[in-house]
């Protein structure tokens, strides 16, 4: 299959062209808002950043009379470990994100857009200067763009680091000049987001796929994938495997063929032994889950974990799982921005009894109180980061409980693991 987003030589506007771009903005300023988000709909887009919600559907709640300014936000912030790719496209294929802005801007009624970019990624910051400069050159975004009548400006604002800004609504509020903490919701970004106004904000994944749907039609993007997981994925993919790296797949590949076709298998005298299929926030599956998994939003929830941004992390038998948590629990607690009382003392009570585990001080009711802390955790903040934190702990404790119960008892967790003490 063609790559839909991971074209080669488009990063320059000329070869953008020669691939046919900026035909589908055309087509796009040729047709009522309302029909291009029909059209979306009937993709079956769901957003890339992690939460697979339809996109369409999430473009058709912006207000149709609400007064004033309406906005549309690219979140490139990209700050899930595991997770890559977004940051690929910028430096590949950066004009299908301003072409797919200035059509999500157009079926919305926004004149104006930002993309917050990661404050780390400096070069593709250059290389996306680059492009928006080239685009409104030749009139694709600006004043009354081909002629229609349409205004798109585009601005890019670099963030300073900080993972919570990948939340969309600490997005904002770090956009607006503020420190950059969540929302509480309702209002949704939809009715009050930037600077009050009606906000869309999509990840850049998402916005890169909308040019092509557009050009193609609804059904052919729809054609691929599975039926409710439709279209092409980007999957990221590190750890010991032979060519760890960015795959564009459809959506329903299994892990197996990702593994085997696209990564050319494992490293020589290295074995799976788990597999984090969805950025490191996602629960874990076993070697025997993941040999079995399709990779779409459905059968990765049948099988107890989440799709989430796409980032394969392949975990080998040397690996200690207590360590691992360790090393993701230091993050959480890192990055957690304190607002919420059960994330802030949550994330660092975690990290407390995973030290303990690692120094060799833990005992074994350490193992379900670690659980219950989790547990505790979930669904009682103002977003997602103590679930985040929450789910690799309470599935690391659930298929590798015998590797706690090893450090409890003062032992490495396995002869060939590096963890352990």
């Amino acid at each position: 299959m063609e790559n839909i987003l991971l074209k080669d030589n488009v990063a320059g506007l000329e070869g953008y062209f020669a691939c046919g771009g900026y035909r589908p903005l055309k087509k796009a300023l040729a047709l009522k808002p309302a029909d291009v988000i029909e059209e979306v709909k009937k993709s079956g887009l769901r957003g890339r950043g992690g939460a697979g919600f339809p996109t369409g559907l999430k473009w058709s709640f912006i207000p149709k009379d609400a007064p004033g300014p309406r906005y549309l936000v690219c979140n490139a912030d990209e700050g899930e470990p595991g997770t890559f790719k977004d940051r690929e496209l910028l430096l590949r294929n950066p004009h299908a994100l301003i072409e797919g802005m200035a059509i999500a801007a157009y079926a919305i009624g926004a004149a104006h857009g930002y993309i917050y970019i990661r404050g780390e990624f400096a070069a593709e910051a250059r290389l996306l200067e680059k492009a928006i400069a080239e685009a409104r050159t030749k009139g694709f975004i600006g004043k009354n763009i081909l002629g229609s009548g349409f205004d798109f400006e585009l601005f890019m604002h670099s963030g300073a680091g900080a993972y919570i800004c990948g939340e969309e609504t600490a997005l904002l509020e770090s956009l607006e000049g503020f420190k950059g903490q969540p929302r509480l919701k309702p209002p949704f970004p939809a009715v009050k987001g930037l600077f009050a106004s009606p906000t869309v904000i999509n990840n850049v994944e998402t916005l890169a796929a909308v040019p092509a749907i557009i050009e193609k039609g609804g059904e052919w993007y729809a054609s691929i994938g599975t039926p409710k997981s439709t279209g092409t994925k980007l999957f990221c993919v590190s750890g010991p495997v032979n060519k760890p790296g960015v795959y564009e797949l459809p959506l329903g590949v299994t892990f197996r063929d990702l593994l085997e076709k696209s990564c050319g298998g494992m490293q020589e005298g290295k074995k799976i032994k788990a597999v984090i299929p969805g950025g490191s926030s996602v629960p874990v599956l076993t070697a025997e889950e993941a040999w079995a998994v399709k990779l779409d939003y459905e059968s990765l929830a049948t099988a107890g974990s989440m799709l989430g941004s796409g980032g394969v992390i392949v975990i080998d038998e040397s690996q200690c799982m207590v360590k691992l948590l360790q090393v993701l629990a230091r993050f959480y607690h890192h990055e957690s921005c304190g607002q919420c009382t059960p994330c802030r003392e949550g994330c660092g009570w975690i990290e407390k009894i995973l030290n303990r585990f690692e120094e060799g001080k833990a005992s074994v009711k350490d193992i379900d109180l670690l659980y219950s802390v989790a547990d505790g955790m979930q669904g009682r903040t103002i977003c997602p980061l103590a679930d985040a934190m929450a789910m690799p702990v309470m599935s690391f404790v659930k298929k590798f409980r015998s590797e706690f119960e090893a450090h409890a008892a003062g032992r490495c967790c396995a002869p060939e693991a590096g963890g352990g003490h």
